[in-house]
């Protein structure tokens, strides 16, 4: 059997969908499953043990090329390989993950019989499916999400009559998994398999050193900071961020390194020239599975809503997330070692990229995030406690201000 996932981007968004991959999977344990994915998050599923393909899509490169005509012909290449290859499979299942219109592009290209997604999707993905999912409330979370659209499509395979085994559900099969109906917190001792991320040796040799060149050991407590985000509404004052910092270094006398990509750079400079005491900018000087292991190196994360947060998550890592406009319950850090700050304002959440005020932001102060630094801090991290017992026993903790 021939299945084609279509989930594009962002980073949090094919981390998310990992859970649903590992359920195909055990539905569908002889099929040959391809992923189409976009450029910037293909590092995610490159090299994972259930996938046997990976389609990269260049889709904004294309786009800014584009602007050069001397690029014209490169990029017409380029996407008739990329649209070759996607369609030189006959796929006997396209999944939709993504519901958008870019990702209802290549399901409609894509030679597929079965075109399966949820219903009422944004820009009218769902017209080119061919079996629609009735939708779950938007306020699921996404993990949860993607991984009733596979037990809704096993459903249908099941009640077609089909050779596959039927639809475990979600609870049923992760207590499977674990060997307990109830597994408690101290079961957990590994990283779900639904959220592997195929990091290989050379990547690990990478990071330690670049830990190395920057004068970071293995003595004191390794604290990451990840603040850039993609919005400028998820970005929290630098000053803030700075004195945060601070408080950190002196506290826990912990070595401190900011990620980024090298775009952010500048951003991270910025924020450290607030700081009294140094700190590493390590911005644009890891891959996607470098930073991956960084974060499981390390002892703690300090993250706004961005893509590096759901990649610490999916490492086990103790994190604090500072929230502003979006939704935690619905794209939140998906772990039992999470804490995550965000002030309750009338106004939110309002998904803005841009806002005047910014209330929902300015309203965190550097005690409150030190407060939640205190309750992960003495927390032993292990690769666990992420997916089985969100699933089974609830979600991350929140605290709201106001």
């Amino acid at each position: 059997m021939e299945i084609v996932i279509i989930k594009l981007s962002a980073i949090g968004d094919v981390i998310h969908t990992l859970p649903a991959l590992e359920l195909l999977r055990r539905h569908f344990p002889e099929s040959r499953i391809t992923w189409v994915v976009e450029e910037k998050a293909a590092g995610i599923v490159s090299g994972h043990p259930s996938i046997n393909k990976v389609i990269v899509s260049k889709r904004k490169q294309w786009i800014a090329d584009l602007r050069m005509l001397s690029r014209w012909y490169p990029v017409f290449k380029e996407v008739r390989f990329f649209l070759r290859e996607l369609r030189a499979t006959n796929y006997d299942l396209v999944i939709d993950f993504q519901g958008l219109f870019k990702s209802a592009i290549l399901v409609l290209l894509s030679r597929g019989v079965r075109k399966v997604g949820y219903d009422k999707t944004r820009e009218l993905s769902y017209l080119v499916l061919t079996h629609k999912i009735s939708s779950p409330p938007m306020d699921q979370h996404a993990v949860t999400r993607n991984i009733g659209l596979v037990n809704a499509l096993c459903q249908l395979s099941s009640e077609a009559q089909s050779p596959f085994p039927g639809a475990y559900t979600t609870t049923a099969f992760y207590a499977e998994r674990a060997h307990t109906k109830t597994p408690s917190l101290s079961s957990m001792q590994h990283i779900p398999d639904g959220f592997i991320i195929a990091i290989g040796e050379g990547d690990r040799r990478n990071v330690e050193c670049l830990l190395q060149d920057v004068g970071i050991g293995e003595l004191k407590p390794l604290v990451v900071v990840n603040a850039p985000a993609g919005w400028e509404t998820k970005r929290w004052e630098m000053q803030k961020m700075a004195a945060l910092s601070d408080r950190l270094i002196e506290r826990y006398d912990a070595h401190l390194i900011y990620t980024g990509t090298s775009n952010d750079s500048p951003y991270i400079n910025a924020i450290l020239s607030f700081m009294e005491h140094p700190a590493v900018n390590a911005a644009g000087r890891t891959s996607l599975k470098e930073l991956a292991c960084l974060m499981k190196r390390a002892d703690l994360l300090i993250t706004t809503d961005s893509g590096p947060m759901h990649l610490a998550s999916a490492m086990g890592t103790p994190l604090v997330a500072i929230f502003g406009p979006t939704a935690p319950w619905r794209t939140g850090p998906y772990s039992a070692h999470a804490q995550i700050l965000r002030q309750h304002v009338p106004c939110g959440p309002c998904f803005k990229k841009k806002c005047s005020s910014m209330m929902c932001m300015h309203g965190i102060g550097v005690e409150d995030v030190i407060e939640s630094v205190e309750k992960l801090m003495g927390v032993r991290k292990t690769k666990g406690d992420t997916l089985q017992e969100n699933v089974l026993r609830g979600y991350s903790s929140f605290k709201y201000k106001g």
